[in-house]
């Protein structure tokens, strides 16, 4: 056997762009409760924590304030809104700021400032004219590498190369020379050091800042536009350094063009943030190298955030590196998933090749789709972190009414985060929580910002210090409206967050005062996303309070409620196990529910159109894999109103989605009726994808008229009892009602071609449904129920009952085709229970061993050692015995390994 490595190489795929692979995006893999957008400064947005884009985007551009078109606003005396300045500025048509200028504007908004605008500000508006004129030419003409595989860019494209050098020099010149106005003057200035620039007319550039730029004694925003295109130049020439000190400039001075003059730096220059720093010649330079270098390395911010601190424990910048601590830390405290060490599914990827779909009897080996998505989200979850409350301790009745909170609390099993074994969360992420909560609170002391009071009573609720938390927030004084919204949603946190346990009072409670993180809001799609693209906001604060109940519910004992917290009802035919059905329905019929109960829990109880007969299938299905066809009957006669398993149609037109509920035709399947008599037949071969008729074969029903050609599942019940009673004669009758019945039961398991019919699912397909795998627990689920989906459970077969029936018969029987028929069917049962014995008994060999493969090839042949002593009864009797049946020539012929074994 071969060992085979997944590198880091290739899990780090999961993590790249979201638009790339949305549902790997790490941005959206924990609960954003420290907003860090609350900076005062939005021109740092950019610069907050983001993993899924080069800079952080969780904002609207209008965030961040444009100097440029605040430096206009005042030119033009505040006369106009700084939505109408960027309107005029950026988006107007020259054609419009023409007609201004001839005296007949008939734009609204020229003809209510009129013609005397024009004359107070004419310099300013024929610059803009000007202006408008030379931006759709201005950018740098792309040149081609001989040797570029790229795509070839559209020559039509409008570059600076495409306008008359020596004319637009002129006119530009020109205009300069007649400005009177400084600031004006000045802009002409940046336009010819651009124009210079982006025509790779690198020296003229750089020639052009000094003869037109710098003699203009400003330095407003005009002299930074041009600093910038000065940089671009000097970069041209590859004066790294200088072009870098003045990106930096730019980056130091503008608001809206950080981002880019951060680039500009990386491009420059890669030892960039240090040589800037040995170039800084003030506090507030140094301050903003010490910046740079720590956005750029992460790994511990907290040295350099110390220099910081000493320059100026004020900088907006060191809050800047403060949230984006916080924000770490979160992702570390606070993931929306779990990685569970004992994760059922996680065992499946332990199994040998003999799994359901191509086992002994098998000649059609299937590769299913979902065998190829274990994997990967196994993979994934293997990246995933813990921060659910376990539930190991419940009680039938729930938790003690003597248990002391404490207990409760300080338990790290039972805790909704923080937990030991999260598989990010190791002690150097406790020593970074406790040396920036050292720091946060030696800062606060200082600072006059209410930021730092807020971030260390959030390090606090981190800590699980919530009396603590709540007491800072309560002394916080403020009047900035987003900490105040920071504030309240904090002290929702602690309150929630530190209640050991949630009766109707606290649910009252959290109606009265915290409906608002409840109940949900309509998530409106943005209009340039398509509905493949979009995938909903988010994990939010409302999310994770959620969370918080639903663990608190699901260790009080609460399944139904905490079930419902994270999913809908019709999301049980997916994992029917009983006790958690059971526990639903009670919540589902619980009289005098609460307003919380009503109006949040409730909700979920989704449209699967009759609750009483969903409930009824479930349990009947439920009887009749434990062989209770009484039982069974008795549950289905209250289910006939069932309309079937709730599936959705997903119909695609031009990217437009359209979801509607599956509508079932009188003749399909639908969870209750339509069921072949195939079902008491016997396989061919094992090919779950093939049609029925294929796959299957009849017996013969002529003694049997209770077994019709379409049945529903009342009817197979029926016919079941009546099998169940003739089996109890003496004849061939009997032997031939028993094995029917253990056809069915066989055909029904989770190697049957049936196997679908009593677990909620539409079709045989293969899904988690059809995994073995082992728990001893009787339900797996350790923390609550997020994510239902991603696990599979469902309460395991038992062979027992099928070969019980089948030894019936075969004891009845005098027919030596009909004994070889029953014992080949006796074994393929005996062969689940072998996986079953399987799946309890994986692999414990580690990866890393370096006789990883010589162990594992042993492991393997004890496993097949086991298998032929314990689990091959059927198939030796069937070589010792009937080996000259006609039966089990045929089989031999259809089951490649029955073949290898009589040999």
């Amino acid at each position: 056997m071969k060992k085979y490595v997944l590198s880091f190489a290739i899990l780090s795929l999961f993590y790249v762009e979201s638009k790339a692979c949305a549902w790997a995006d790490p941005d959206y893999e924990y609960f954003n409760l420290f907003t860090q957008s609350i900076i005062r400064d939005k021109s740092y947005l950019p610069f907050l924590h983001s993993y899924s884009t080069r800079f952080y985007t969780d904002f609207k551009n209008s965030q961040i304030p444009n100097e440029n078109v605040e430096s206009w606003k005042k030119f033009f005396n505040n006369q106009l809104s700084y939505v109408e300045t960027d309107y005029l500025v950026n988006k107007m048509n020259i054609s419009d700021l023409n007609e201004l200028k001839n005296g007949n504007p008939k734009n609204q908004l020229l003809k209510k400032l009129g013609f005397n605008f024009y004359k107070t500000y004419q310099e300013g508006i024929d610059y803009l004219i000007e202006a408008k004129y030379l931006e759709p030419y201005m950018r740098i003409n792309y040149v081609e590498n001989p040797n570029s595989f790229y795509y070839d860019r559209d020559q039509v494209d409008k570059n600076a190369t495409q306008l008359d050098y020596k004319k637009t020099l002129a006119a530009l010149n020109s205009l300069y020379i007649a400005s009177k106005n400084l600031e004006v003057k000045q802009r002409y200035g940046y336009q010819i050091v651009r124009f210079n620039h982006y025509t790779r007319n690198y020296d003229a550039a750089i020639l052009a800042f000094k003869n037109y730029v710098e003699p203009i004694k400003l330095k407003g925003v005009p002299y930074y536009m041009a600093l910038d295109q000065l940089g671009g130049a000097q970069r041209g020439l590859k004066m790294n350094s200088d072009a870098n000190w003045n990106f930096f400039q730019v980056f130091m001075n503008s608001k809206s063009h950080k981002e880019s003059a951060f680039v500009s730096m990386k491009l420059s220059d890669t030892a960039s943030f240090n040589n800037i720093l040995k170039k800084a010649r003030n506090n507030e330079e140094k301050n903003m190298a010490y910046f740079l270098l720590g956005y750029e390395d992460f790994n511990n911010p907290i040295p350099i955030m110390e220099k910081m601190y000493e320059i100026n424990p004020d900088s907006e910048i060191l809050k800047v590196m403060a949230v984006r601590s916080i924000n770490e830390l979160e992702r570390s405290y606070l993931p929306i998933y779990y990685y569970d060490s004992n994760d059922p599914n996680k065992t499946v990827s332990q199994k040998t090749s003999s799994t359901p779909s191509n086992h002994d009897t098998n000649v059609e080996a299937e590769e299913t789709k979902d065998q190829k998505l274990s994997f990967w989200q196994r993979i994934i979850r293997f990246f995933k972190n813990l921060f659910g409350g376990s539930k190991t301790d419940k009680t039938d009745n729930g938790n003690k009414d003597d248990q002391s909170d404490n207990e409760l609390l300080d338990n790290p099993n039972r805790i909704p985060f923080f937990t030991k074994n999260n598989y990010w969360y190791d002690e150097s992420t406790k020593n970074f929580l406790d040396d920036l909560e050292k720091f946060t609170n030696k800062t606060k002391e200082k600072s006059k910002d209410e930021y730092w009071q807020i971030a260390d009573a959030y390090l606090k609720f981190l800590k699980k210090d919530y009396k603590k938390s709540i007491q800072l927030l309560n002394d916080i004084k403020t009047t900035n409206p987003e900490y105040l919204e920071e504030i309240k949603r904090m002290k929702v946190l602690n309150d929630i967050v530190s209640q050991p346990r949630i009766d109707a009072e606290y649910e009252n409670h959290l109606m009265k005062e915290y409906a608002e993180f409840f109940v949900e809001k309509e998530v409106k799609k943005d209009s340039t996303q398509t509905d493949y693209e979009y995938y909903g906001s988010k994990p939010s604060t409302a999310s994770f309070l959620k969370d918080v109940l639903a663990n608190r519910y699901f260790i009080q004992g609460e399944d139904g409620k905490s079930f419902l917290m994270n999913n809908k009802l019709s999301d049980l035919q997916y994992n029917p196990n009983s006790s958690l059905v059971k526990s639903v329905e009670e919540f589902y019929r619980k009289p005098n529910k609460t307003q919380f109960e009503q109006q949040i829990i409730s909700k979920n109880m989704n449209n699967v159109g009759n609750i009483d007969a969903f409930f009824s299938l479930i349990y009947g299905d439920r009887a009749m894999r434990e062989a209770d066809f009484e039982k069974a009957q008795s549950f289905y006669q209250k289910a006939q109103q069932f309309t079937g398993i709730p599936r959705m149609d997903y119909e695609w037109n031009n990217n437009t989605q359209k979801i509607t509920i599956h509508q079932y035709n009188t003749n399909e399947y639908n969870g209750f009726n339509n069921i072949s008599n195939l079902v008491f037949g016997h396989n061919v071969w094992v090919s779950y994808q093939s049609d029925p008729q294929k796959s299957m074969e009849k017996e013969d029903y002529t003694s049997f008229p209770m077994i019709k050609p379409m049945m529903n599942k009342l009817e197979i019940a029926d016919a079941l009892i009546e099998l169940k009673k003739l089996g109890s004669g003496k004849d061939e009758k009997g032997s031939k009602a028993n094995q029917l019945i253990g056809n069915l039961l066989y055909n029904t398991s989770i190697l049957g071609y049936y196997r679908e019919l009593f677990v909620m699912d539409i079709d045989n397909t293969n899904g988690g449904k059809y995994d073995f795998w082992n728990t001893d627990k009787k339900n797996p689920y350790q923390y609550y129920y997020k994510n239902f989906l991603d696990k599979s459970y469902i309460e395991p077969d038992n062979f027992d009952l099928a070969i019980t029936y089948y030894k019936k018969a075969l004891d009845l029987s005098n027919n030596r085709e009909q004994k070889a028929r029953i014992l080949f069917q006796m074994a393929s049962a005996e062969q689940g229970k072998y996986y079953q014995y399987e799946a309890k008994n994986p692999s414990a060999i580690d990866y890393s061993d370096p006789k990883w493969s010589e162990k594992s090839d042993a492991f393997q042949k004890q496993l097949d050692q086991t298998k032929n002593q314990k689990f091959r009864t059927y198939f030796a009797l069937l070589k010792t015995q009937y080996s000259d049946t006609q039966t089990t020539k045929s089989l031999m012929g259809s089951c490649s390994y029955f073949n290898y074994f009589m040999k």
